[in-house]
């Protein structure tokens, strides 16, 4: 296992730890819910081969869901956002030879680019998270306030989780 694998196990586990023992009591006016655990699926590695980003995401979300007596809606909703990952990175920056292998970050994509990538994919997560939770079009508006709360409360966390972890610029 290399270098960036152990780092990226380690911020995980350290991350669904975060994630199961405290943001999922985080209740914010009964409306904002804290998602820090995506982080790890936004941050992996644009090389990174597609069954390998899956299984993270698939095993990430299983965690969350088996800690969280949630069945199978984290599970689907990082799968959902590790399907993304890369149709909406290449939609804000333009893909070449130099972002084919890059690692999603402040440092490596600057602060706009980094921020758009990030809270579009946290808004799909969280989108599909309450539209599973409630599962009918009834609830149209409280999925739309809850997922849009959500979205900024989960993306001003990770974009300060991004802030304080350095990596190397590409």
């Amino acid at each position: 296992m290399d270098r960036g694998s152990l780092f990226n196990l380690i911020l995980l586990i350290g991350l669904i730890l975060i994630q199961v023992l405290i943001c999922n009591h985080i209740h914010i006016f009964n409306v904002a819910m804290p998602f820090v655990y995506i982080y790890v699926i936004i941050r992996l590695p644009m090389s990174m081969s597609t069954n390998w980003l899956l299984t993270w995401a698939f095993v990430s979300g299983f965690i969350v869901d088996l800690f969280s007596d949630t069945p199978g809606i984290n599970s689907l909703a990082c799968i959902t956002l590790a399907i993304f990952k890369r149709p909406v990175l290449y939609a804000y920056i333009p893909k070449d030879d130099r972002t084919r292998d890059i690692l999603p970050s402040i440092a490596n994509m600057g602060m706009t680019d980094y921020a758009k990538y990030m809270f579009t994919l946290v808004l799909i997560y969280c989108m599909m998270i309450f539209g599973i939770e409630y599962l009918s079009l009834s609830y149209v508006k409280n999925i739309i306030v809850m997922g849009l709360s959500s979205t900024l409360l989960s993306g001003a966390l990770i974009m300060g989780i991004d802030s304080l972890i350095v990596t190397k610029h590409d």
